[in-house]
Order: structure tokens, then C-alpha cells, then sequence
């Protein structure tokens, strides 16, 4: 076995995303050594991380050779833009940028860098979104239909402080879970062939954009994303309709709740493995027969990621998250956007 050459790693950003999604595998996985964090937080650092004050400190650090960004939304462009003109690989958290236009700039810039870029679309890898791919490929569904995914919290209050709860470009919802769930659906589906969206801020004294009904066109599929900060009774995060059954998918992926408890994602004796009662539920037609059964979830892990990006940069190989599949996924945003504006389809064009 190879011995392991642990990259330098420093992490801008300490809130819910560096410090819940990011850090733990940095610390965790033998493949890093988180060597400095820009956070204002008087929030205790894992592992020798040092504490810096500015992503400055961070950039001008000569050892670090990969920069994770886990900044607020509006400002990934100019932090990735800046780091890959340190001569650093680059990890986006999600999402990617505001624009398409920010993203196509940033791709280029990493491939005059030679450098990396990646985005940190993480809701690949959950036990739920594996669990609908297996099922799907297994081909008991038949020939796919209708998609159905959900990504629902109840929370009437607005967060008191929070950016994503202002009326800035890239905060609500659309940009935080709508993000995931295209990305999703575009790597099962590919890309539509027009979007339609119906965007609203549903909340009293909202000022972000809080529900989210997302129509990706296709010829023969209909694939329907939606997101609501008013569901209390939590739709199925998955419903998929086939010409010879249907699944359904219940419960929230376990790895963050297992993350913002403190729990290693390395040392937690069946990390990502989701409890019976939130296995789904599949009917479907097999020689004459009309079968219901319980299908164990896919293992969720997050480390994949991670675990890729080290191969990426250590041995060459092909990145899990191209940047170009997440400059796509910002393009749907903007159409979205358009398209809940003008009140119409709009067709979907790189």
C-alpha cells in the first residue's frame, strides 16, 4: 500500500458548512491536515487547526495546497477566484457561484492555473439519493415517468441574523436545497429541455425566497423539485413513477444530524446507515405478479467526496463533481429565476 502524502488544507468559512460538513473530514481522514481556518467564531477548532482572521492569511500560507470555501454565497466567486490565483486547488461549497457567468470565468481560470476546481454537491452521496439510483437501475421501476423530490423543513419564524434569510443575491432557499435537488435530478436525467419555476416568499415578514416548485422539462418524464420552509408534515423526499411500479422514499439522510453531534465520520460504527423505518417502499409488476416490498437503503458517505478530491490531486483521477456539471446547475438557478419572473417556460440553453 502507497504511503499517504496528506495535503495542506485551509478552510475559509466556520459556519453551519465548515464547521458541520467540511472540518470533520478534513480532520478525520489521514488524506488531510487542516492547517488554518479564516473564522471569526470563538468556536473551538478541531485537530492543530489554526485560527486566522482573514482568507488572506489563508491564500498567502505556502504549504496550503488545496482551499475549501465555506463563505456565504455572494462571495465564493471572489474567494475561488483569489485562490486559484494563489496557485491553490479549489473546493466551491454549493453553491458553485451567483451566476453562470462567474462560473465560466472561474473554469477557466483553474485550467490556466492548472489547478483543481470541484463543488462540494455532497446530496450525491446520501443514503437516500443512492438508494433512488440503485432502484432505478435495477430496472423494476420499468421505463421512468415521473420524479418527485422534496426537500422540506418547518421553520415559521425567520432566523434572526442570518444572511440567507435576507433579500441578497444567492440567500433563500432555491439556492441552498434547490441547488442539491437539480444537481440531483440532472445526474440521473441529464439536462431539460426547459425549466419552469414558481418562486415565493410565503413566510409573514419574509424577505427571501422560502418555497420553491421547480418543472424540469423533458420529452417523456415529468420531474417536478420542490422546497418549503412551511411543511410541518414532511412530503416523501422521493417519489418515482415507472411504467412497471413506483418507489417511495422517506426520511432525511442521518449524516448530519451524526455531524452536528460531534460523531467522526470514521470512527462511527455504521456511519450512514439509515434505520429500518426509513426504508422505502417499492410496488412493482413482475411475471403477472403485483409485489410490495421494503428496500434497504443504500449507505450514505459523504467522505467520498473527499476521498475522490485526494485522488484527483495525488494521482490524476477524474473528479467526482466536474465544474462544469456545477456551472449547469447555476445556469438552472438563473432560468428558474427567469422563469418565475416572466410567468413561463424558459428553454434551457448553456
Amino acid at each position: 500500500m502507497s504511503e499517504v502524502l496528506p495535503i495542506a488544507v485551509g478552510l475559509i468559512g466556520y459556519g453551519n458548512a465548515g464547521r458541520i460538513y467540511h472540518a470533520p473530514f478534513l480532520t478525520a481522514l489521514p488524506q488531510f491536515r487542516l492547517r488554518k481556518v479564516s473564522t471569526r467564531r470563538a468556536a473551538p477548532l478541531p485537530g492543530d487547526a489554526v485560527r486566522v482572521d482573514s482568507a488572506e492569511e489563508v491564500l498567502a500560507d505556502e504549504a496550503i495546497e488545496l482551499v475549501i470555501i465555506a463563505a456565504p454565497n455572494h462571495r465564493h466567486a471572489d474567494l475561488a477566484r483569489a485562490a486559484l490565483r494563489a496557485g491553490k486547488h479549489v473546493v466551491v461549497d454549493k453553491p458553485f457561484t451567483l451566476n453562470a457567468a462567474e462560473a465560466d470565468e472561474l473554469i477557466t481560470l483553474a485550467q490556466e492555473q492548472q489547478r483543481l476546481l470541484t463543488v462540494y454537491h455532497n446530496r450525491r452521496l446520501t443514503s437516500d439519493f443512492r438508494t433512488v439510483r440503485q432502484v432505478m437501475s435495477s430496472g423494476l421501476l420499468g421505463r421512468v415517468v415521473e420524479y418527485e423530490a422534496h426537500f422540506d423543513r418547518y421553520r415559521p419564524g425567520i432566523l434572526a441574523g442570518s444572511w440567507k434569510e435576507e433579500d441578497v443575491p444567492g440567500s433563500g432557499i432555491l439556492y441552498d436545497m434547490g441547488a442539491h435537488l437539480i444537481d440531483q435530478a440532472v445526474q440521473l436525467f441529464g439536462y431539460p429541455q426547459a425549466v419552469a419555476a414558481d418562486l415565493r416568499v410565503q413566510r409573514r415578514h419574509g424577505a427571501a425566497i422560502d418555497s420553491f416548485d421547480l418543472s424540469l422539462r423533458y420529452p417523456d418524464l415529468k420531474v417536478t423539485l420542490k422546497g418549503s420552509m412551511l411543511a410541518g408534515d414532511a412530503f416523501p423526499q422521493f417519489t418515482v413513477l415507472g411504467e412497471q411500479g413506483s418507489f417511495i422514499k422517506r426520511g432525511r439522510d442521518i449524516q448530519e444530524d451524526a455531524l452536528r453531534s460531534g460523531a467522526s465520520p470514521t470512527e462511527t460504527p455504521g456511519w450512514g446507515r439509515e434505520p429500518e423505518a426509513y426504508w422505502g417502499s417499492l410496488t412493482t409488476a413482475h411475471a403477472g405478479l403485483d409485489l410490495t416490498a421494503v428496500v434497504k437503503s443504500e449507505p450514505g458517505d459523504y467522505g467520498l467526496f473527499y476521498r475522490n478530491l485526494y485522488a484527483a490531486v495525488r494521482e490524476g483521477a477524474e473528479l467526482l463533481v466536474k465544474p462544469r456539471e456545477a456551472r449547469n446547475v447555476i445556469r438552472i438557478l438563473e432560468l428558474a429565476q427567469q422563469s418565475s419572473r416572466e410567468q413561463r417556460p424558459v428553454p434551457f440553453a448553456e
